[in-house]
């Protein structure tokens, strides 16, 4: 029989995709990683961020799979991202800032975009963009992630009143997911704290105990999926003081 679900979950090989790779709450549901990553487990699609040559295949898989689609739903969660270069505004070098937009503006539109086009009616679709507090936050040495947060986040405002209004699917919704103990957020803790001055705040906030697990942010996430219709982003958690 034809699964009827298929969910799609970028970079579901750590942090909080694979622990929304754990918990999606639909039986036997197709779940399908898209990352540079062989996932243990799951079904893979390649698929870099940093590349855009990779990033064809990846809609082009979107189309194909759902051109015959006759289950009940179809979720893509766009969570992959690139953690993106710390440094003051006119100090990091071009083409670290380039990368990064490419990374985290251009590649989750891109792909969102394809998907939308790829789904058609008769069952539930949604669309989910990871985003996080950056996008109204303005922390010191990440001018370009907290914009590219950002941009993401106003996308979603404005497909989701597209697609109201034109009463189409699938519904679409951004997700800051809080303070969440994943190797990004470690990483980002050890940065030198002259380029990213959140750094030692960040330390003390992990050593305190104070992050949430990513299996207990990703089974909250998808237990506030559908979202409400007049809701644009799912707020999880609290920022860490002196972030």
């Amino acid at each position: 029989m034809a699964e009827q679900s298929i969910v799609w979950i970028s970079g579901a090989t750590e942090g909080i995709g694979a622990g929304l790779a754990r918990h999606v709450p639909y039986p036997d549901a197709r779940v399908i990683n898209l990352s540079r990553r062989q996932h243990p487990e799951l079904e893979t699609v390649p698929f870099d961020l940093t590349d855009p040559s990779t990033w064809p295949a990846v809609v082009q898989h979107f189309e194909r799979e759902l051109s015959g689609f006759s289950g009940r739903r179809a979720i893509f969660v766009q969570n992959a991202h690139d953690s993106g270069t710390s440094g003051y505004a006119g100090e990091v070098d071009l083409d670290r800032i380039h990368a990064d937009v490419t990374a985290n503006v251009a590649a989750p539109l891109v792909l969102a975009d394809g998907f939308l086009r790829a789904c058609r009616p008769g069952y539930e679709s949604g669309l989910v963009l990871l985003t996080s507090a950056s996008a109204r936050v303005p922390m010191q040495g990440m001018s370009v992630y907290c914009a590219a947060k950002a941009a993401l986040e106003q996308w979603v405002r404005v497909v989701r009143r597209e697609r109201q209004s034109r009463g189409l699917g699938p519904w679409v919704v951004a997700v800051r997911p809080g303070f969440v103990d994943t190797p990004s957020t470690r990483s980002a803790a050890l940065r030198d704290e002259r380029e990213y001055p959140a750094g030692p705040a960040l330390r003390k906030a992990l050593e305190a105990g104070v992050a949430v697990d990513p299996d207990s942010v990703a089974r909250d996430i998808w237990a506030a999926l559908p979202p409400p219709p007049d809701t644009s982003i799912l707020l999880f958690g609290e920022v860490p003081d002196g972030m």
